[in-house]
């Protein structure tokens, strides 16, 4: 790709994206009366346009016919998680029977490990990444203590070759090779939160199913922004939120995917809830559950309706714009970022990137490490309108004071954001590093 450094071709390739409009149906937070440069999209996705009136609506279903609402109406409350498959299943690369929104995420994630991580005596073993988002490494801990194992036995984490900070693919298969015999699951997540990797998820799929262990991943961080294919990576089971790059709110609804050879096993164990039950049955209130086929037989309870609705009003601009052009500029943006902190870097390297910089081992996610002075660097980019995130390193075992080193990360989402945004950004960080 051949990039310039100038605010010209920044605003030529604005003028040339097919996506543009999409920016028009998001809410900016403002700085000083502009929008501001928001890269937070992996931490909270801005607010669509949309997601007010379909919030509105549901309070008016509720209002005009109470509890009636559940029958009534184009979309009675009932079924509401129908109305939210298809465009969930393109986010998965799923078929609709495997996918549904339930819960939130860490709820959705011990619900599968309920159902997939079933240790015996020769199995127990979890395999995970090293670094993983507190969530996944809380929710794993406390498995594996419920079922009588301490952490330091039954978890393996992965973690990069001493003096790297992303992991290789071989050292992950390797890992799993090697405890193979021992492992009931391995689980890792889609994109690591601190340094954006993207990991091969079908390689994982592949050799932990040929150490006979079940493969799952949370993609809090993968959906919405990179392309996923969970049934043909043969994946058992997948979680993730859609507050992040779904753009549905904070604490909105969790998608869950369960591949259809166990979703439609009904004697697979699960936690179990009337929601999940035979739908031809459900009002009969009768003992015995029957599970619905699909990954809509691990629902609990009611949908959240009103949590939902926000949700689907942003599923479907997903569904317009279509993962493959939103991919596309994804890398393109993702690769201008790149190109302007490294023509920062020719005098020296100030900003140094951790993310990989092959665009097929990362999303739309840059993190740049500092040695020092990171939290003043954030701050300077705050007080200039760019809202980003600032997470303290934990690439060396907490051994350096607190904000100094650590990450800067920053999420040039295709939604929303423009290569004029991203221009501006650099411009920033090239007057700060002029200091």
């Amino acid at each position: 790709m051949s990039y310039q450094p100038t605010l010209g071709y920044a605003q030529e390739q604005d003028r040339q994206d097919p996506l543009r409009p999409y920016r028009e149906q998001f809410y900016f937070p403002q700085h000083n009366g502009r929008d501001v440069l928001y890269f937070t999209g992996n931490s909270l996705g801005l607010q669509p346009v949309s997601a007010r009136d379909a919030l509105l609506q549901e309070l008016e279903h509720w209002k005009t016919h109470g509890v009636e609402g559940h029958f009534r109406g184009e979309m009675p409350w009932l079924e509401y998680h129908k109305f939210l498959q298809p465009q969930t299943a393109h986010i998965a690369g799923a078929k609709e029977e495997e996918v549904v929104v339930m819960n939130t995420l860490t709820t959705n994630l011990h619900l599968m490990m309920v159902s997939f991580y079933r240790p015996t005596a020769g199995r127990y073993k979890i395999i995970m990444e090293a670094g993983a988002f507190p969530s996944d490494q809380y929710a794993v801990e406390s498995q594996v203590r419920w079922h009588g194992y301490t952490p330091e036995q039954a978890i393996v984490e992965v973690a990069p070759v001493e003096g790297e900070e992303c992991l290789r693919t071989e050292d992950i298969i390797a890992a799993i090779e090697r405890h193979g015999r021992e492992t009931a699951l391995v689980m890792f997540g889609g994109v690591n939160y601190f340094t954006g990797q993207f990991f091969d998820l079908p390689a994982i799929v592949e050799a932990a199913h040929k150490a006979d262990a079940y493969a799952g991943f949370d993609l809090a961080h993968a959906a919405g922004n990179v392309p996923l294919y969970l049934h043909d990576w043969n994946a058992d089971f997948a979680v993730w939120c859609s507050y992040k790059y779904l753009n549905s709110g904070p604490g909105g609804p969790s998608g869950a995917f369960v591949h259809e050879r166990h979703g439609n096993n009904p004697g697979l164990p699960r936690f179990a809830g009337w929601w999940g039950h035979d739908e031809s049955e459900r009002f009969l209130m009768r003992k015995g559950f029957r599970p619905i086929k699909g990954a809509a037989g691990w629902q609990l309870s009611n949908a959240q309706v009103f949590s939902f609705a926000v949700h689907k009003a942003s599923l479907d601009i997903f569904q317009q714009a279509s993962l493959p052009a939103l991919r596309a500029k994804s890398e393109k943006l993702t690769g201008y970022l790149e190109f302007l902190i490294r023509e920062i870097n020719r005098e020296k390297e100030r900003f140094h990137i951790i993310t990989p910089n092959d665009p097929q081992a990362r999303g739309c996610q840059l993190s740049i490490y500092t040695h020092h002075d990171g939290k003043r660097l954030y701050n300077y980019l705050e007080e200039n309108g760019v809202i980003s995130d600032w997470r303290e390193d934990n690439l060396h075992g907490g051994e350096v004071e607190p904000g100094q080193a650590g990450v800067i990360r920053v999420a040039p989402v295709p939604l929303y954001n423009s290569f004029q945004d991203v221009f501006e950004f650099a411009r920033l960080l090239k007057d700060y590093g002029k200091k």
